[in-house]
């Protein structure tokens, strides 16, 4: 463990971590870099937990893992529980979960069925305030609750239905922010650039490869950002959630925290600076 376990940022704080899939998850490097900051992390696992756990070992320290389907009632009601296995309470959580069928994914738009709109809507952006709701007896007051956004702001090539989800999370996210402030308890959203993850060669599929739209995007994205942008290194979103989930920012709440080198700050269109 790092020698910042007593005097980091997070220092006495445990913060529950939901999405690591694997090493190059956002979700794995934010609880890293919440370790690094002395903080105690619980991951949970989806499906796989056996994968989670033989990737929990690459962490400076081992967490324990347990297990949560968002979309899954019995496992919403029963998380408080699993979470008491390990500690009486949390100081923040992490939601690092978006998914949604291929069919809402790519051209044609129009064509994607509700069936699937909706498994989209209910796992990207309903399962925010499904999470809030599950882990809220267990939060200290000045907890911190954080999701991973993507900037939804604009129509973007193969993102479809996902960025429609991205959208409603970001309204969540302000209602979730505005209902647990009485209990001093923030709720904020990270808009991350693109990151090269499992779950962005899920969302991207064909059009991950090389001359690919994802790729030109990421291109795009790097020669727009005014800071630059590498989309593999997740450093930079994961010390934005660092800073949130301290004390560093008590009165942030409801909002988005851009970490994505500046370039939702500058149009995709028009000549090159």
């Amino acid at each position: 463990m790092s020698d910042n376990t007593s005097t980091g940022l997070l220092a006495g704080k445990t913060i529950l971590v939901t999405g690591v899939i694997t090493d190059a998850s956002i979700a794995f490097h934010i609880a890293k870099h919440c370790q690094l900051h002395g903080a105690t992390v619980i991951l949970t696992g989806f499906g796989r937990v056996s994968l989670v756990k033989a990737i929990s070992k690459r962490l400076p320290e081992r967490p324990p893992v347990i297990e949560l389907d968002v979309s899954s009632e019995e496992d919403l009601a029963a998380l408080a529980d699993r979470v008491r296995e390990h500690t009486d309470t949390l100081d923040g959580v992490v939601h690092s979960i978006g998914f949604a069928p291929s069919s809402c994914l790519g051209d044609p738009f129009l064509d994607a069925p509700w069936k699937d709109v909706s498994v989209a809507l209910e796992v990207s952006a309903y399962s925010y305030a499904a999470l809030a709701k599950a882990v809220r007896p267990l939060l200290n007051p000045g907890a911190s609750i954080i999701g991973l956004d993507f900037d939804p702001r604009m129509s973007m090539p193969f993102y479809n239905w996902m960025s429609v989800a991205k959208n409603a999370l970001e309204a969540v996210n302000r209602y979730v922010a505005r209902e647990l402030g009485p209990d001093q308890i923030r709720s904020n959203l990270i808009a991350a650039g693109p990151v090269k993850t499992l779950a962005a060669k899920a969302i991207a599929g064909d059009a991950l490869g090389p001359g690919g739209e994802l790729d030109l995007m990421q291109h795009e994205w790097d020669r727009r950002a005014p800071l630059g942008w590498d989309v593999n290194d997740p450093t930079a979103v994961a010390t934005t959630a660092v800073a949130l989930l301290s004390d560093l920012m008590p009165a942030t709440t409801g909002t988005v925290i851009y970490a994505d080198g500046g370039a939702g700050t500058v149009s995709f269109s028009g000549q090159e600076n």
